[in-house]
């Protein structure tokens, strides 16, 4: 079940990571966060997206904000997906859909009673652990400047 609303802080949740200097959102402490979620690694538009997020990384860095991508693919694939777009930000393994079910992104099926995919939706979060936008069901083409644009406004740095 979904504990998530706007202006609400997000809990401290322990993850893997292509980093591993980071497990939890406490060792961001101080940083504004974009969370990214993303269907799949290795898919056309999961691909597009990564790269401009990864175009735009320094733009968001100079805004004390820090870039995590988050699917349900396990870390290997992580990893790989980084290596292979040079990815200079971290990317999240959500295999057990914790982060997936708290943001309540998981599409689910009903029928079957699992999770089939995540839908694509960031989150921007502020220094202080609070959320204070989400965009959901995006494109991905254009969305990492939608998410820059909102950094540029409300970031405090």
């Amino acid at each position: 079940m979904s504990g998530f609303k706007i202006g609400s802080k997000v809990p401290d949740f322990h993850f893997e990571c292509t980093d591993p200097a980071i497990h939890s959102f406490k060792d961001l402490a101080g940083k504004n966060i974009v969370l990214y979620f993303y269907p799949k690694d290795n898919t056309p538009g999961c691909t597009l997206e990564g790269k401009e997020f990864k175009i735009l990384h320094e733009e968001f860095k100079k805004l004390n904000t820090v870039i995590l991508g988050v699917s349900r693919d396990p870390i290997s694939s992580h990893t790989k997906f980084c290596d292979k777009l040079g990815l200079s930000f971290p990317l999240i393994a959500d295999e057990k859909g914790e982060l997936c079910t708290y943001f309540d992104v998981s599409i689910k099926n009903w029928l079957l009673r699992k999770i089939m995919s995540v839908s694509r939706t960031t989150f921007y979060i502020d220094q202080q652990g609070v959320v204070k936008q989400e965009w959901r069901n995006v494109r991905a083409r254009g969305h990492a400047n939608e998410v820059l644009e909102y950094a540029k406004l409300n970031s405090l740095y």
